[in-house]
């Protein structure tokens, strides 16, 4: 694999897309990108907190910018047949479809867990 097309080495963390290196050795001047919000550690799980009983399902630690983030909920919405919204750096979708988004997100190869009783 080229450098040009690795974004993360377990050795350096995030590289530039550009040049390869870390952020802080980057030659090409081209700015950092903003920091992603998601740790790796994708959980799905369901919340009724502050919202009078209704649950909803929960998506945390996605690695991913606001942009795909947001496009990444369009699609888990209409796969479910619900509304939902990004709060965060968070995906919610209205219900409580666990099983079906953990199945969905591990076919776009994340490592999903699900969480919560």
């Amino acid at each position: 694999m080229n450098n040009a097309q690795r974004v993360y080495s377990s050795d350096q963390g995030r590289l530039c897309s550009q040049c390869g290196r870390p952020p802080a050795q980057c030659q090409c001047g081209k700015k950092p990108a903003a920091p992603l919000k998601g740790s790796g550690q994708v959980r799905v799980g369901r919340q009724t907190q502050g919202r009078k009983g209704k649950g909803v399902t929960v998506i945390t630690g996605l690695p991913l910018a606001e942009g795909e983030l947001l496009a990444l909920a369009r699609d888990l919405k209409q796969r479910c047949g619900t509304g939902g919204t990004v709060k965060d750096g968070v995906i919610e979708i209205q219900g409580d479809h666990r099983d079906l988004l953990v199945t969905e997100l591990e076919k776009r190869g994340y490592a999903a867990k699900r969480s919560g009783g």
